[in-house]
């Protein structure tokens, strides 16, 4: 299957597809690839007939042009490990030029208040370049099925209301955060760190472990101060932010409500490295 790098011609193809109930899966990734996104494309080429996974670094949702900079661009490689999974899943490698159709600006959004917590907080725009990339990549594909890692909870929730209230017909399915032999949460950035590096970020996972268990008999005030006082103490990692919230509304938990749904959420930096991960609390 050859790559799509213009829109116009990807459409066209993906048209000639069509027939009545033929399903059309959709893999969005900034591109240098790892187990967790391929273990999207795996799920969705059991759920549809077709699988389109596309590669663009979009430089919209960065708010810092040095973290653009530095996010690793490998589309051979990825071109690569894409074709050893499946020879017929259909690639969309564009240029910024095809997908904004001039200089990439991104559309404001109302999120409805999600996009005001954790990421939206520390990263201004941010949610805005997200909500318009995806919003015009599902204009092209248009896919019937999506599939995002739940690593980005908050992003997956921003989409699906994105989808909800622009009325859009794609199904937003979240899947399950891949992880390394160490519980690292797999992401792109990973690539970044050095073997070291890589191997105490453990500590992440660990520490959201041990909070979900102090949660269980400590308030969320107390279990946030626990984190922040393990971090203060780790000359490795710095911790940015840490958040017990609700897992529809990602408004931050007050006080315990034994019907609602928490999740906490983390980023942290490793040598200029940004981090994140998230785990449920139920």
């Amino acid at each position: 299957m050859p790559i799509f790098y213009g829109k116009a011609t990807l459409k066209v193809y993906l048209e000639s597809l069509k027939t009545d109930n033929y399903k059309i899966g959709f893999v969005p990734t900034m591109g240098a690839l790892h187990q967790g996104h391929l273990s999207l494309m795996q799920r969705s080429m059991a759920e549809n007939e077709s699988t389109v996974v596309s590669i663009f670094v979009n430089p919209t949702q960065f708010n810092n042009p040095e973290d653009l900079a530095k996010y690793p661009r490998t589309l051979e490689d990825d071109n690569t490990k894409i074709r050893e999974l499946n020879s017929e899943i259909i690639i969309y490698a564009p240029k910024a030029e095809d997908i904004y159709d001039g200089i990439p600006v991104s559309q404001f959004f109302d999120f409805d208040g999600l996009e005001n917590q954790m990421e939206g907080k520390y990263r201004p725009g941010h949610f805005n370049g997200v909500g318009t990339i995806v919003k015009r990549l599902f204009e092209i594909v248009e896919p019937t099925n999506a599939y995002f890692g739940e690593k980005d909870f908050q992003q997956l929730q921003i989409i699906r209301k994105m989808v909800s209230k622009n009325n859009l017909k794609t199904n937003v399915i979240g899947c399950p955060v891949y992880r390394e032999t160490n519980y690292l949460a797999m992401s792109s950035r990973n690539a970044l760190l050095s073997e070291d590096e890589k191997r105490e970020a453990s500590v992440i996972y660990k520490t959201l472990m041990e909070a979900k268990a102090k949660f269980e008999t400590n308030s969320a005030v107390e279990t946030q101060k626990w984190v922040e006082e393990s971090f203060e103490k780790n000359t490795t990692f710095k911790l940015e932010y840490f958040q017990i919230a609700d897992e529809e509304t990602l408004l931050p938990c007050i006080i315990k409500n034994k019907n609602e749904k928490y999740r906490a959420f983390i980023a942290v930096f490793v040598n200029n490295i940004r981090l994140i991960d998230t785990i449920s609390f139920n």
